[in-house]
């Protein structure tokens, strides 16, 4: 049973990006919440939505071989952090959807 539970097949890297998942589903709620709240204008849900489309679109790629990488799961945290501070900043740069 333990080599069953521990069998080296279950680490391999596979295409499964569960925290990544985790990441692009938070940040749509943050979107989301941020155009409820009007603290994003248009453009800046625009930009922010074609951001997490072309995090997306990388994501697709890199599984199109059957292997996500160690290389390639960081790199796509690095995008999500970088993702993530923008939708901070587009949230707190006190624009508004109502602000002419």
């Amino acid at each position: 049973m333990y080599r069953e539970k521990h069998d080296a097949q279950e680490r391999r890297p596979g295409t499964g990006t569960p925290g990544v998942d985790r990441r692009e589903a938070n940040e749509r709620a943050r979107i989301g919440q941020g155009v409820r709240s009007g603290e994003l204008t248009r453009d800046e849900t625009r930009a922010l939505a074609a951001e997490q489309r072309n995090i997306r679109q990388e994501e697709r790629a890199y599984k199109s071989d059957g292997i996500v990488t160690r290389e390639e799961r960081k790199d796509l945290h690095q995008d999500l952090n970088a993702a993530s501070r923008h939708i901070y900043e587009e949230k707190h740069d006190g624009e508004t959807r109502n602000t002419p």
